[in-house]
């Protein structure tokens, strides 16, 4: 597509439908991760195994896409976004449906925890830079419709997945939502593409060069033809002065190896050592420290409420409306709220996201003192609304490292959230099976959400004004860099 065709489609047009598109996609692929927690209680009882092994599903279904996502980054900005989303699709729909046969929770950790995982972190990967791509100055409002689709899939399909588990039993559940998966790639097809990925302009690249060989080569062709006259000595003599020829073009393509291999060498440590220099910056590691600590404390609530409610009787059966699809609504909301107060020109967003983790610590800290189910609705909507400020993240690092460093920032950041969504189910599912009780799980998981709030506002009140100045103007998006979109994606 040329450029003028690319401005063209800029903030309207063919990017409405990419939105609708990547909305539905996201809702397809996360209605199930999102509202894990309806079926957590479904897999206790079917395998009989302890609730920390066992939690241990939920937890690689939401971290393992965040700590992939280098990797799925890289895939959207070498194939593009249409493959991965089709490829993510077959991922999804394949993992959920393998789920109704597993025979054990290892087998449901790699089907349903690594394989729907990973698809997902594929599928969000090529949404989000997709929707970077057709829009600029609509950017904020496109990706705030895209991503609102995870929290709208979680809050459908808890309620859903009870209904499909009272008809179709818990194989059939997963058989259902896996067909309905398969409507991703429905939604791929619709990605056309702005920009060529970048393998194709590789490939284009090489097939020209062999082209280009070919043509020196035809003279060398002619000779040969002629020598086909010479007698079998003179033959020989043309052989053996090619020898040299073909051990120099080897030779060279060796050294060519050699000079890959130490470019690859260059960036990859230059690339570390921006990450180290990152990690000098106070600011930045309370960032990584509080994140970790809200997503160790702050998920588990996702996977363990709907067991809470009904161990200590609080409810008899299955509710109309689950506490995760509470969660999942609130969310969403959440979303859309503190992306619009980030917009203030007087807002911190340090502060703000420090606020954010303060107040879910401190509703975590309530749940063991709730003994009604009207009270644990309240809190869920309390946490899913707190829970939107994974919208914040991507403003704060922007304003705290800069655009040029956003990249590798927001990708250590999201490896920090990943290792603490994985490590915080199984970690409270534990303290359930030795203390026989969710309180002192829950009082674990608020005083560390609480402590990462903290530890950030007293962090962002030292060094905010360090190192930087007074007069610099507001960091403004590079919008035409996306391979740079992609990778933040």
């Amino acid at each position: 597509m040329s450029p003028q065709n690319s401005k063209k489609a800029l903030d309207g047009g063919w990017g409405w439908t990419i939105v609708v598109a990547s909305f539905m996609a996201q809702l397809l692929a996360y209605g199930s991760p999102q509202s894990v927690g309806v079926l957590y209680p479904e897999w206790l009882s079917a395998f009989q195994e302890s609730k920390g092994m066992t939690a241990w599903v939920g937890s690689l279904v939401s971290g393992v896409g965040l700590i992939a996502s280098p990797i799925c980054s890289a895939c959207v900005v070498n194939f593009g976004a249409r493959p991965v989303t089709i490829f993510s699709g077959v991922m999804i729909s394949g993992g959920l449906m393998l789920s109704a046969f597993a025979p054990s929770v290892h087998f449901l950790m790699f089907s349903y925890g690594i394989v729907v995982g990973l698809g997902c972190g594929l599928l969000y990967a090529a949404t989000v830079t997709i929707t970077c791509q057709y829009f600029d100055k609509r950017r904020g409002l496109a990706l705030g419709i895209v991503t609102t689709g995870t929290s709208v899939g979680g809050f459908l399909y808890a309620t859903a997945q009870n209904e499909f588990l009272e008809l179709f039993g818990l194989e059939g559940c997963l058989l259902l939502i896996g067909s309905f998966a398969l409507n991703i790639i429905a939604c791929g097809g619709l990605m056309r593409p702005l920009h060529l990925p970048a393998y194709y302009l590789k490939q284009r690249a090489a097939l020209v060069e062999k082209v280009e060989e070919k043509l020196r080569e035809r003279p060398l062709v002619r000779e040969s033809s002629i020598k086909k006259n010479l007698p079998v000595t003179d033959l020989l003599i043309t052989i053996d002065t090619k020898d040299p020829l073909a051990y120099e073009k080897s030779f060279l393509s060796c050294s060519a190896l050699v000079k890959l291999l130490k470019k690859k060498q260059k960036a990859y440590s230059d690339y570390f050592r921006l990450i180290a220099e990152r990690l000098q910056d106070r600011v930045f590691v309370a960032m990584c420290v509080a994140l970790f600590l809200y997503s160790l404390g702050a998920f588990p609530p996702l996977l363990f409420l709907e067991d809470v409610a009904q161990s200590e009787g609080l409810i008899e059966g299955i509710s109309v409306i689950p506490l995760v699809s509470i969660i999942a609504m609130a969310a969403g909301v959440g979303k859309l709220l503190l992306g619009v107060v980030t917009d203030i020109h007087w807002m911190n967003s340090v502060y703000l996201y420090a606020f954010t983790l303060v107040g879910s610590g401190a509703a975590l800290l309530v749940i063991p003192l709730t003994k009604s189910y009207v009270g644990l609705q309240v809190i869920s909507a309390v946490l899913g609304f707190f829970s939107g400020n994974w919208s914040v993240t991507p403003y704060m690092t922007t304003k705290v490292v800069g655009m040029e460093r956003l990249t590798e920032a927001y990708g250590i950041l999201m490896f920090f959230g990943g290792f603490g969504i994985m490590l915080g189910p199984p970690v409270v599912g534990w303290f359930y099976d030795w203390m026989q009780s969710y309180d002192l799980a829950f009082y674990f998981s608020g005083t560390c959400v609480l402590l990462g709030g903290v530890l950030l506002l007293l962090s962002g009140m030292l060094c905010w004004d360090v190192n930087r100045d007074p007069e610099a103007k507001p960091d403004e998006e590079c919008t035409d860099d996306c391979d740079k979109v992609a990778a933040v994606a």
